[in-house]
């Protein structure tokens, strides 16, 4: 999400919990300054909830934390494929960090594991990856560089595809990467190999607030992405993008409006959700938001893209604690 000022919402856990997650007092929110090895447990995690720490991307100096919920029934040879990647916004991070923060603190029931928790319900029969951005600006401004190029706060400089760099290739990396840390069977192959998408592979990305500039670094490269050979069998297993109330501290390009691009989305066959509340789209302080939101929404209308768009909360006033609980509606 965009800077807010911050208010107190209902927290779904206590406090104790969170210490007893803690597994440091350590203030750096950047995944660059975590230490690197096999999956991490920590007390009051989830069985099927693993945290893997520094995970190489696109390149070895590139990497994220991430936060790896399992389905409950793995099938009977544990081999589900379907899989789901989260990008979160502002604010939100490990539970332990945010316990640590004078504005993180009053937001803990939308940190990292408690929303791979709400996606497990949203999508049972799926692998949830949480990405975490991998720099957090002052402990609040979610910076997601190694997918597209940002600045301090997180503002986005969308570009084409790129064949050596970009949110593509990271994404496919960090997962492959991910899969065999994690130990899961038939993990995805990076990308130059010679070895073949599995065939059950399936992909479903969901970006929240901040994390939708992802998601629209993603429909930036998708013209490059699908003639590129090495690229495009990834790309035709991603079945739904998700934009859930995009925003970013910018003052454009919140969604995307460029039409040679969005036909690009379009003509992909990729489930487009779009799903937004008065937070972001009706802001009279922002108002470039929601022009952009509906000129993303018409244009792709007009192309006969397969579009699913709702405006939730829309008879509530305008509230950072609805624009979380998209999280859960969608």
């Amino acid at each position: 999400m965009s800077a807010v000022s911050v208010q107190r919402v209902a927290v779904g856990f206590s406090l104790k919990t969170v210490a007893k997650a803690m597994s440091s007092a350590a203030g750096t929110s950047s995944s660059e300054h975590c230490p690197s090895g096999t999956p991490e447990t920590h007390p009051g995690y989830p069985q099927r909830l693993q945290r893997l720490s520094t995970v190489p991307g696109s390149c070895p100096s590139r990497v994220n934390d991430l936060l790896l919920l399992r389905p409950a029934d793995q099938g009977q040879d544990g081999s589900r494929d379907a899989h789901v990647a989260f990008f979160h916004g502002d604010i939100q991070n490990f539970q332990e960090e945010m316990a640590l923060q004078t504005e993180g603190a009053q937001w803990l029931s939308w940190s990292l594991e408690q929303v791979a928790l709400t996606l497990g319900r949203r999508f049972p029969d799926r692998h949830i990856w949480v990405v975490r951005a991998s720099r957090m600006y002052l402990h609040k401004f979610s910076c997601y560089q190694n997918f597209v190029e940002s600045n301090l706060f997180g503002a986005p400089e969308h570009s084409p595809y790129s064949p050596d760099f970009g949110a593509l290739h990271h994404l496919r990396a960090l997962l492959s990467h991910g899969m065999k840390r994690a130990n899961l069977n038939n993990p995805l192959p990076p990308p130059g190999g010679a070895d073949p998408i599995p065939p059950g592979f399936t992909l479903s990305v969901v970006g929240f607030s901040k994390g939708c500039v992802v998601l629209n670094q993603m429909v930036y490269e998708l013209a490059g992405a699908r003639a590129d050979p090495q690229m495009s069998p990834f790309v035709n297993r991603i079945s739904d993008i998700y934009w859930l109330d995009g925003g970013h501290p910018g003052g454009s390009e919140t969604w995307v409006t460029d039409k040679q691009v969005l036909m690009e989305l379009a003509a992909s066959g990729v489930e487009i959700h779009a799903h937004v509340t008065p937070y972001e789209v009706r802001d009279p302080m922002r108002a470039w938001v929601g022009r952009e939101h509906g000129h993303f929404v018409k244009t792709l209308e007009e192309l006969g893209a397969s579009l699913n768009q709702k405006l939730h909360f829309e008879d509530e006033p305008a509230s950072i604690e609805n624009h979380f609980r998209i999280i859960q509606e969608f």
